[in-house]
């Protein structure tokens, strides 16, 4: 009997049933949107609920898609949107709020409160306070149901991220537990000594008796008895983090970068933290066994969607993927730049203020010049988070790649270019399902070890650098000056 691994991917605005071999392919893939809430001006949230739900439609279609049963499931892992909050009744199995999602900024008081504190709690995070992340999503849900910090006090109320609420509806309530990688995404988990840190609950005052058991990476969660009394989770890990599993970065100095709405790059750091002076966060990139593994990771705010905003907003193109060919029709960008930063800056900058700005147009300069500085964009604000693990004293060997944007030759070419690296492309680009697949079947004995896993990954194209160190270095120059002028810019 031909034996899968079903891979969960829960993300923001989406769900996603995976059925994969042992080769690593995609067998069947099922798909539901989730719609997201936005009942006040930068506020996210969503019917955690309704992400249940979707959770359970998707797995039935990619099984009868397959003409499978759950008795051709070998193990199941899940990924996840990071960060988002979810608390709910312990006796009802019920949410007591909307999932309050990982974008959402109704906690900014919360933190701006702590501000005093961002450097302890950066160094036992190696996180940036910031709504951004778990904790003060989970104070700003206690504070607003009624007795929702006695109930919590008295163990009545549970909290978990999206892996943890699909965990415990998965095993009809029998497992309240998360992995590593998500605990230390909430600011309430010492990276250094892997564990809930008593002094950061008692800062943001949420009850231990709410949070979950922290678990490897891979590891025997538990029976997923909602589908079936013999198959079991065995791999769980945070959506970026799978990625970097899923693209088998698994030496120190193995880096991958995510190209979708916005850009992640994460950076394998190896078993002991390094705390980031340039902007990056510090974070658990997966635990197996009693081995941890560290990475870096830099944002990117606008990646894949400076193409959208081209598409639905100037009009310039009528199809994502005829930025390519209109770059291509031109030489260089005529001396123009593009940063944009329609929501401010991420890394190594963190400047919420700045805003979109192009420079050095000309009555010569064309659609495609535009077009192309808009690509080149990204690739520039990625070579920035390179630099800034780089001069972390970190040894970048190489850069896999992943997410819509890679479908375009032309920035693939251009980041190789800028960064003087090899671009590697897998021949999947589910990583991140990928990733979470690899770490459920390490536990579950599907795949032997690591090597194995290393073994049938392949690539489908590596780009390699073509372009002049000098010409790398005047480009980049200009765009550093595109950057300072608009963060001076006000």
């Amino acid at each position: 009997m031909k034996k899968y691994i079903l891979s969960v991917d829960q993300g923001t605005t989406s769900t996603r049933a995976i059925l994969f071999d042992h080769e690593g392919h995609v067998c069947s893939m099922a798909q539901r949107e989730v719609e997201c809430l936005f009942p006040k001006p930068g506020w996210v949230e969503a019917d955690a609920l309704g992400i249940w739900v979707s959770v359970i439609d998707v797995v039935n279609e990619v099984l009868v898609k397959e003409n499978v049963t759950m008795d051709y499931v070998d193990s199941i892992g899940i990924t996840n949107q990071r960060e988002t909050a979810i608390v709910w009744d312990k006796n009802t199995g019920l949410p007591v709020y909307h999932a309050i999602v990982w974008q959402s900024r109704q906690s900014v008081e919360i933190c701006e409160k702590l501000e005093d504190k961002k450097e302890y709690i950066h160094e036992k995070t190696g996180l940036l306070i910031n709504p951004y992340f778990s904790a003060s999503k989970i104070r700003f849900i206690l504070d607003e149901i009624p007795n929702g910090q006695e109930r919590a006090e008295k163990g009545e109320l549970l909290f978990g991220t999206v892996d943890c609420w699909i965990i415990y509806k998965m095993t009809k309530g029998k497992v309240h537990a998360t992995d590593a990688s998500n605990a230390s995404r909430t600011m309430l988990y010492n990276i250094y000594e892997n564990k809930w840190d008593d002094d950061l609950l008692k800062l943001f005052n949420i009850p231990k008796a709410i949070l979950p058991k922290v678990l490897p990476s891979s590891y025997h969660y538990g029976v997923a008895s909602f589908f079936s009394d013999k198959v079991e989770i065995c791999g769980v890990a945070g959506d970026q983090q799978a990625a970097l599993f899923g693209q088998t970065c698994y030496e120190v100095g193995e880096s991958k970068n995510t190209y979708g709405t916005g850009c992640f790059m994460l950076l394998n750091i190896g078993e002991k933290p390094v705390l980031s002076k340039k902007g990056l966060l510090t974070t658990v990139a997966w635990k197996i066994g009693d081995k941890v593994t560290y990475a870096l990771e830099g944002s990117v705010f606008v990646g894949g969607a400076v193409v959208q905003w081209l598409r639905d907003q100037m009009h310039l193109l009528h199809d994502a993927s005829e930025s390519e060919k209109f770059a291509m029709e031109v030489n260089d960008t005529n001396g123009m730049y593009f940063v944009p930063a329609f929501v401010g800056l991420g890394t190594p900058y963190w400047d919420d203020d700045a805003r979109g700005s192009a420079f050095g147009m000309t009555r010569g300069t064309t659609k495609n010049h535009f077009i192309r500085a808009c690509l080149e964009a990204i690739a520039y604000q990625c070579k920035d988070v390179f630099a800034a693990m780089s001069e972390e004293n970190c040894c970048l060997k190489n850069l896999k790649v992943d997410g819509g944007a890679t479908k375009n030759k032309f920035l693939m070419q251009f980041q190789s270019d800028i960064l003087n690296t090899e671009i590697m492309l897998p021949s999947c680009l589910e990583t991140t399902a990928l990733g979470v697949a690899y770490l459920s079947g390490l536990a579950s004995g599907f795949y032997k070890d690591i090597q194995e896993i290393k073994s049938i990954h392949s690539y489908q194209a590596i780009f390699k650098p073509q372009m002049k160190e000098e010409e790398v270095n005047e480009k980049y120059a200009g765009w550093k000056k595109a950057i300072d002028a608009t963060r001076h810019y006000r």
